[in-house]
């Protein structure tokens, strides 16, 4: 009887695995939504920006004003080594540079606009071939004292030059700052300002803040997008003197040329940075002493016609340069001919003897 109660008892027991084993658990709710596949919508283009309405006549850049109507400031500027460094050039349009005398070079820096430019200096004496070349953009000239050449032809050309030696502008138009007086000199330490310009230059009821009625400035620029044509050429140096070589370093990144001058960077004393130019020129001329001037003194010929170089874009071409006369704005052609097209920004204008030392690389 025992065996037939533990056999009942062993085949209910198996039964009912076998019930348990065919029931499955059903599985638990998710509380997560079903994932949905989202199709991110096209950008929107990005709107091309509106075009200036004005160009600045030095550089073809746009400006939101006609600042082309105004005369361009032209400022005479000391480029002696113990004076450097020079303030306010990274933002000129164009940057003269030719010899002066004993082997040194002075510079003038021509402004279309000196809104936003700080301090500018230090500022030193003319040479007449400066007064020809910033009668030719009928600019103001700025300067501290000068030749006896520069005077004449200040006093005969019709130039409107604000002058801080022999002048009434000395304390107001200039000053001199008491650290460059004290740690350069005397004749190192004239300053002006973008500002002090702005604010002074239309109270002197003589001088013509305007451009003259149907004055054209005679440069060309290139197309947006287009490059400018020519050998490559990536270094450049001019040598003025044993005293002075300026060297132009192309960088593939910035699309400028990075200036060096006594074997360190050009830098702007205003901004600690080193200057930076689109376009590069070099113009060969007559370079002389001035008979019978004891300083040394020299005649720079900036009228008639010349050879010269023109680098942009990380390119060289040879170029010929014009000036019909004094009043005449320097223009430049290829040597076909045709007007040179510059690029799109600053110029740096290097005016050296016919026989000077320039290596292009």
């Amino acid at each position: 009887m025992s065996k037939r109660i533990l056999a009942a008892l062993l085949l209910m027991l198996a039964l009912s695995l076998c019930a348990c084993a065919g029931k499955e658990t059903p599985p638990e709710a998710s509380s997560q939504p079903p994932a949905v596949s989202v199709i991110a919508p096209e950008p929107e283009p990005e709107p091309e920006p509106e075009p200036l309405p004005y160009v600045n006549p030095l550089t073809g850049e746009g400006c939101e004003t006609d600042i082309g109507q105004n005369r361009p400031i032209a400022i005479m500027l000391n480029n002696l080594k113990k004076a450097l460094p020079q303030l306010g050039v990274s933002q000129a349009d164009i940057i003269y540079e030719a010899p002066a005398e004993g082997g040194i070079t002075r510079m003038m820096a021509v402004f279309q606009s000196v809104e936003g430019v700080g301090d500018l200096g230090s500022v030193r004496s003319a040479r007449d071939y400066y007064v020809s070349l910033a009668l030719g953009h009928d600019a103001v000239f700025l300067h501290a004292g000068g030749s006896p050449q520069a005077y004449s032809a200040i006093k005969n050309w019709g130039v409107s030059a604000l002058d801080c030696v022999n002048g009434p502008y000395e304390g107001t138009l200039f000053w001199r700052d008491s650290w460059r007086r004290k740690n350069m000199g005397l004749e190192h330490s004239v300053l002006t300002s973008g500002d002090t310009i702005q604010e002074l230059l239309p109270t002197y009821s003589r001088l013509r803040l305007e451009r003259k009625e149907g004055w054209q400035q005679d440069l060309t620029f290139l197309p947006e997008g287009e490059k400018a044509q020519g050998e490559a050429a990536s270094r450049l140096e001019v040598t003025f003197s044993t005293y002075k070589t300026g060297v132009f370093t192309y960088e593939e990144d910035t699309g400028l040329y990075a200036v060096e001058e006594y074997g360190a960077p050009y830098v702007d004393g205003n901004t600690g940075e080193q200057v930076k130019v689109k376009n590069v020129l070099v113009l060969y001329t007559d370079v002389s002493s001035v008979a019978g001037d004891t300083a040394g003194r020299l005649k720079v010929r900036t009228t008639g016609t010349g050879k010269g170089l023109a680098l942009c874009d990380g390119t060289v071409r040879e170029i010929t340069w014009s000036k019909s006369k004094n009043s005449s704005p320097l223009t430049y052609y290829t040597t076909d001919g045709q007007p040179l097209q510059l690029g799109v920004g600053s110029s740096y204008v290097n005016i050296v003897k016919n026989s000077a030392d320039v290596s292009v690389t």
